[in-house]
C-alpha cells in the first residue's frame, strides 16, 4: 500500500508554489486535524485552493487566485492544500467538495458551511487567468458579503 505522506516532488522545488497563495493571505493546512478544524466548524465564506505541481492547468489557477482576491467582495476565509505533497491533507479538504471528482488544481467556495462553487481542473486548463479570476469574482459576488 502506497504511503499517502510521502510528498511526490521535492518539498525545495514546490515551495514558490506554496508560497504564491500563503504571501496573498491564504492559509495552508497540512493535515486532515487542520482541514477539519476550519472546514468542519467555519460558517465565514471560505475559498479553498486545491495547489497543484501541474503546469498545464496550475501556472494559471495561483495568478486567477491573485487577480480575484483583488476584487471588493472576497472570502473572508483562505485555504489551501497541496496535492501530492500534503495526500492527507488533500484527501481530507475533497471530501468537503460533495458531487465533485479530485481534480488537481481546483477551487471551492464555501458558505455557511456548504460548497456553494465549485472550478475543477476542467474549468480552469487552457484558460487565462484572467478568464479564471472572472468566475470566482462572480461567485465571490453572489455569495460573500
Amino acid at each position: 500500500m502506497a504511503n499517502l505522506n510521502v510528498p511526490l516532488y521535492d518539498p525545495r522545488l514546490v515551495q514558490p508554489m506554496r508560497d504564491e497563495l500563503t504571501r496573498i493571505g491564504f492559509q495552508e493546512l497540512r493535515t486532515p486535524a487542520e482541514v477539519d478544524e476550519v472546514l468542519g466548524t467555519t460558517k465565514d465564506a471560505t475559498l479553498v485552493v486545491v495547489n497543484s505541481v501541474c503546469g498545464c492547468a496550475a501556472r494559471n489557477a495561483r495568478p486567477a487566485a491573485t487577480l480575484a482576491l483583488q476584487h471588493a467582495r472576497r472570502p473572508a476565509r483562505l485555504l489551501t492544500v497541496f496535492a501530492g505533497q500534503d495526500a492527507d491533507a488533500t484527501e481530507r479538504a475533497r471530501s468537503y467538495f460533495t458531487g465533485y471528482p479530485p481534480s488537481s488544481p481546483q477551487m471551492g467556495l464555501f458558505k455557511d458551511g456548504r460548497l456553494v462553487f465549485m472550478l475543477e481542473r476542467k474549468n480552469i486548463e487552457g484558460r487565462a487567468a484572467q478568464d479564471i479570476a472572472a468566475d470566482l469574482t462572480a461567485a465571490f459576488d453572489r455569495y460573500c458579503a
